[in-house]
C-alpha cells in the first residue's frame, strides 16, 4: 500500500468513525453532560484503535459481509469511547493531573472535575451500549457476536486490562521497576485496548478464537500494544507540547518509571524497532495473506515510527 493509498483508506475510515461518533454521543444529555461527553470524543486524536478495528475487519473479511462492517463500525466507535472515556479520568488531578490533551484543555479543567467524572462514566456505558443496539439498528449483527465483542472489550478495560495497568502506575511513582514489571503494567494499561481493537476487527470477520488466524493477529496486536507505549515514552522525553498535544515530560517529572528510564533512548528505540519485527512476523504467520495483512503492517510501520 503506497503512504497516498494508506491515507485516502484512513481518511474515510475516520470520516465513518466521526459521523457515527457524533451520531451516537448525545449532545442531550442532560445538564451539560452530553456536552463535556462531545468534548472528551470528537474532533480529536489519531483514532489509531479505530483504525486497528477496521484494518482487522477487512483483513479477515468482515467488510464483505453486513453485519460484519455493521458490527466493525460500531466496534471502531465503542473502542474510541472507551479510550476517550480513560483519558477524561486519567488527567483527573487524583490521577495525573494533566491539563492538555489534544492540543486542548483537558475536560475536568474546562467543565470541573465532577463534570469530566460523569462524562467518563457516561462513555464507559455508552460504549457498551453501541455494541448492543437494538433489534433493527444493528444491521443484521448477531447477539452471539454482540456478546462476544462486549466481552473482548470489558476485559481490556477492566482489572485485566486497562484499569489494572493504571493502578500498577499509580502504585509505583518514585519506584524503580524491573524491565518484566513495567512490560506487565504497560501492556495492561496501554497494550490491553490496542490488541482487543485487532481481536474486535478479527471476531467482527468471523475468526475463530482457537484459529492459529486468531493467535497471529494477537500476537501482532500484542506487539504493537507495547511498541506503542514504548514510543510514547521515547517522544515524551524528545518532542514538546505542541508537537504532542499533551504535556511534555510529565512522567519523568512525576518520577514515573518509563522505558526510556529504563533502558535510555537508544535502548528503548532498539526494542520498539524488535517489536515492530514481531509485529511483521505474526502477520506472516497469519495465513491471512501479503494484500490483505498490508494495512494492518503500514499501521504497525506508523505506530513505531511516528513523531507525535
Amino acid at each position: 500500500m503506497t503512504p497516498m493509498d494508506f491515507q485516502s483508506w484512513s481518511d474515510a475510515v475516520l470520516v465513518r468513525v466521526e459521523a457515527a461518533l457524533s451520531e451516537w454521543v448525545p449532545a442531550s444529555a442532560p445538564a451539560g453532560l452530553g456536552e463535556a461527553m462531545r468534548y472528551g470524543v470528537l474532533d480529536g486524536g489519531k483514532r489509531l484503535r479505530a483504525l486497528l478495528v477496521q484494518a482487522a475487519a477487512e483483513a479477515t473479511g468482515a467488510s464483505a459481509d453486513v453485519g460484519g462492517g455493521e458490527a466493525a463500525l460500531r466496534a471502531a466507535a465503542a473502542v474510541e469511547l472507551i479510550h476517550a472515556y480513560s483519558l477524561v479520568h486519567d488527567d483527573m488531578p487524583c490521577m495525573d493531573n494533566d491539563v492538555l490533551r489534544r492540543g486542548k484543555p483537558t475536560v475536568h479543567v474546562k467543565y470541573g472535575e465532577a463534570q469530566a467524572m460523569l462524562a467518563g462514566d457516561a462513555m464507559q456505558a455508552l460504549a457498551f451500549e453501541v455494541l448492543t443496539p437494538d433489534e433493527g439498528e444493528g444491521a443484521g449483527v448477531s447477539p452471539a457476536l454482540q456478546a462476544r465483542l462486549v466481552r473482548l472489550l470489558a476485559r481490556a478495560s477492566g482489572q485485566s486490562g486497562m484499569a489494572g495497568g493504571q493502578a500498577i502506575d499509580l502504585a509505583n511513582v518514585g519506584q524503580s521497576l524491573d524491565e518484566a514489571t513495567l512490560r506487565d503494567m504497560h501492556q495492561r494499561k496501554t497494550g490491553a485496548l490496542l490488541r482487543a481493537s485487532v481481536q474486535m476487527g478479527a471476531a467482527c470477520g468471523g475468526v475463530a478464537a482457537d484459529s492459529p488466524t486468531w493467535q497471529a493477529l494477537t500476537d501482532y496486536g500484542h506487539a504493537i500494544g507495547l511498541a506503542f507505549q514504548i514510543v510514547d515514552d521515547v517522544l515524551d522525553e524528545t518532542q514538546g507540547s505542541e508537537t504532542l498535544g499533551k504535556t511534555a515530560g510529565k512522567d519523568a517529572d512525576a518520577n514515573k518509571p518509563t522505558y526510556v528510564s529504563l533502558l535510555g533512548l537508544e535502548g528503548a528505540r532498539q526494542e520498539a524497532g524488535a517489536l515492530l519485527s514481531e509485529a511483521r512476523a505474526a502477520l506472516q504467520r497469519s495465513g491471512l495473506g501479503d494484500t490483505a495483512t498490508a494495512t494492518l503492517r503500514d499501521l504497525a510501520e506508523r505506530i513505531v515510527h511516528r513523531d507525535h
